[in-house]
């Protein structure tokens, strides 16, 4: 009888066990597979098996994740590749390129919110809709709805 070592990538691996070593909750899995983000299998006895291989597609989901990216952006970017696959080093570069532009737009975001935090309530009257000096006359108000400061960089209405 051969044994087959914890790094073997046919290995397959319990709910509990993929639980543990990727340090995801077990009804974090089961909703990880209900939107068909990994792939499991069913033993004679009904019970989850996963192969060693999504602990990988588990690494990328919490990466991807932490990083803002919402399950159904993941979702569509691993459905390009089959369920459980080791992504070869260009397939990571594809999938990352792919995400890069919509985090550089956020970060960009970010810091357009960071650096106007205090000129928003500044003078603490609190109130975004007549603000005089960031949104005199509520003109913003026309062009839509929404931060459309932030959301135009600050440069909205050359304000």
């Amino acid at each position: 009888m051969t044994v087959k070592s914890s790094t073997d990538s046919s290995r397959l691996l319990t709910v509990g066990e993929v639980a543990k070593r990727s340090g995801v909750a077990v009804s974090a899995l089961h909703f990880y597979e209900s939107k068909g983000l990994i792939a499991g299998t069913r033993t004679a006895g009904n019970q989850r098996r996963y192969p060693a291989l999504v602990l990988r597609t588990i690494a990328i989901i919490k990466v991807a994740q932490r990083t803002g990216i919402p399950l159904e952006e993941i979702k569509r970017a691993l459905g390009r590749y089959p369920p459980n696959s080791k992504l070869t080093a260009a397939q990571w570069g594809e999938m990352s390129s792919a995400w890069r532009e919509d985090l550089n737009a956020r970060i960009r975001t970010l810091e357009a919110l960071r650096d106007s935090l205090d000129n928003c309530i500044g003078c603490g009257c609190l109130s975004l809709q007549d603000c005089p000096l960031r949104n005199p006359e509520d003109v913003l108000g026309k062009e839509g709805s929404g931060a459309r400061i932030l959301e135009n960089g600050g440069a909205a209405g050359g304000r």
